[in-house]
């Protein structure tokens, strides 16, 4: 029997005989060939296998390892590949999806990893094990990859991975030069200045479709009586109904609406409420009840053409506004849900899912800060809390962001809308009937 090639086998370990003695491993034939063919010993040591290459006319053998980490693969002999030496778990794997998620170059590599590659190859010629499917996922991962296989592509590759190396006064340079805004914290900066790029430079290869986007957003943030420590039997009813209509092609606040309204349930506003919302209670004496200002809102919205003439959304600060307050508030007037409002952009979790952010900093002074902007009006104001989240979607959508209905309610259960569903407006607003 010929010894093995010195390169494929590793001088911390002895050379041993060619059936692994371990109940981990099983061996079973591969093929009843006769021919001669090659088979390898494998031995294993901590956590690192030797393949070793051994020639004798025996069948082709196939080993399976069910105890390792790579349990669900196999090793194939007989393949026209080279030894290798497997480290089952290497940190290389993992960083290539989740630099594809960023379009980032995969980083170069290590002096270790180079020589480890530089002992684990051979000769040219020679055999190397490999695991089963190991072609197949490459090639399944060229497959779907194939949407991005324009050089365009990999221009904006090279770019993100240019611009995660800048520094913060460098990306505040290179927005100023483009006339963007500056403000910021780093990882906006960068986000900002990487759309831009994509943007610019899939504008340049094809023409952008922007006629299947919504025409205007509606934002709407409710105010309701609320009093201090909010017990889980109280009943929230809406005092403040304010609309702030955001144009998506000039990204400017074209008009307002705002109403107060008469409580029913509990009519006095506590001290507590009155001092969080600056409404006093003279205030709602003198306004209409809900069903009377949801007709007003509708009409407003007529006027403004909306699910008509032109497409629009409904956004809102979190689920609440919608799926608590005015599916109560409908109950509490005898009315159905309104059909407008069944679905709507939650713009934290957009902002959270688009800067890459966790839920905590998705509170409107939190994302008001992270992009450079200082809260402008009364906090707790329905009318101004509207407007400042105006702000920050006109920010969302000019650093690159496509605001998209994410959720909806259906059956009184809040639902959260996949991305990838058509992206539909808002129907025409209709007074829904009573219950």
């Amino acid at each position: 029997m010929a010894p093995a090639p010195a390169h494929a086998l590793s001088p911390a370990l002895p050379v041993r005989s060619l059936c692994v003695k371990t109940p981990r491993f099983s061996v079973r034939p591969a093929s009843s060939s006769n021919q001669s063919s090659t088979r390898e010993g494998v031995e294993r040591s901590g956590t690192r296998l030797l393949a070793r290459r051994v020639t004798s006319p025996v069948p082709t053998l196939r080993v399976c390892l069910p105890s390792l980490a790579l349990s669900r693969q196999h090793i194939n002999f007989g393949a026209p590949a080279r030894p290798w030496i497997f480290a089952p778990g290497r940190a290389g794997e993992k960083a290539t999806m989740g630099d594809q998620k960023e379009n980032v170059p995969q980083a170069p590599p290590t002096e270790r990893e180079e020589k480890a590659a530089a002992h684990t190859s051979g000769p040219p010629g020679k055999q190397r094990c490999r695991f089963d499917g190991q072609e197949d996922n490459k090639m399944k991962s060229t497959t779907s990859s194939s949407d991005f296989s324009d050089p365009i592509y990999k221009e904006i590759s090279l770019t993100n991975g240019f611009i995660n190396r800048m520094s913060r006064d460098e990306l505040r340079a290179k927005l100023a030069e483009f006339k963007l805004d500056t403000r910021g914290v780093k990882d906006v900066l960068k986000k900002r200045l990487k759309n831009y790029y994509k943007k610019e430079k899939l504008m340049n290869k094809q023409p952008a479709d922007g006629e299947n986007y919504y025409d205007y957003i509606c934002i709407i943030d409710f105010e309701a009586t609320c009093e201090e420590g909010n017990q889980s039997e109280f009943t929230h009813e809406i005092i403040e109904f304010p609309i702030v209509l955001l144009n998506t092609r000039t990204l400017e606040i074209e008009d307002t609406f705002q109403r107060y309204v008469k409580p029913e349930i509990n009519p006095q506003l506590s001290n507590f409420c009155i001092n969080l919302t600056g409404i006093s209670q003279d205030v709602v004496d003198k306004a209409d009840e809900f069903p009377v200002v949801l007709q007003q809102a509708i009409d407003w919205m007529k006027q403004k053409e909306l699910g008509s003439t032109y497409s629009y959304s409904i956004l809102t600060d979190g689920s609440w506004d919608m799926s608590k307050f005015l599916n109560i508030q409908c109950r509490v007037s005898c009315l159905r849900y309104p059909s407008f409002a069944k679905k709507w952009i939650n713009i934290r979790k957009a902002y959270g899912n688009f800067y890459k952010v966790p839920r905590s900093q998705t509170k409107l002074s939190v994302m008001l800060e992270k992009l450079g902007m200082d809260y402008d009006g009364r906090p707790h104001s329905g009318l101004d809390d509207s407007k400042n989240i105006a702000r920050i979607a006109a920010r969302m959508l000019r650093d690159g962001c496509e605001l998209r209905v994410n959720e909806r309610l259906h059956g009184g259960l809040l639902l959260t809308v996949s991305s990838s569903a058509p992206l539909e407006g808002a129907p025409a607003p209709q007074m829904p009937k009573p219950r």
